[in-house]
């Protein structure tokens, strides 16, 4: 699935991953491949991205929002830093 993530100032990552995880504000969950859409708030903590070549990647984010639909995840983040 596709993934971007931005913040106010500039997109943070863009690429394909099997697996997301985001900090949400009852805690972790993960988004796979052919989630059903929605829309949530996220809170303070670490996103993980899982690439296609099963290699983790991760930021630090102080809050934003999530988008899933048709297999593509934006995410709209705060402060967002590559870990």
């Amino acid at each position: 699935m596709k993934v971007e993530i931005l913040t106010p100032e500039d997109l943070i990552y863009q690429g394909e991953v099997s697996l997301i995880q985001l900090p949400g504000l009852d805690g972790l969950f993960e988004i796979l491949n052919n989630h059903a859409p929605m829309i949530t708030v996220l809170s303070e903590g670490n996103v993980k991205l899982v690439e296609t070549n099963n290699s983790p990647v991760f930021f630090t984010i102080k809050g934003g929002v999530v988008e899933v639909l048709a297999n593509k995840v934006l995410v709209l983040a705060e402060n967002c830093k590559r870990k």
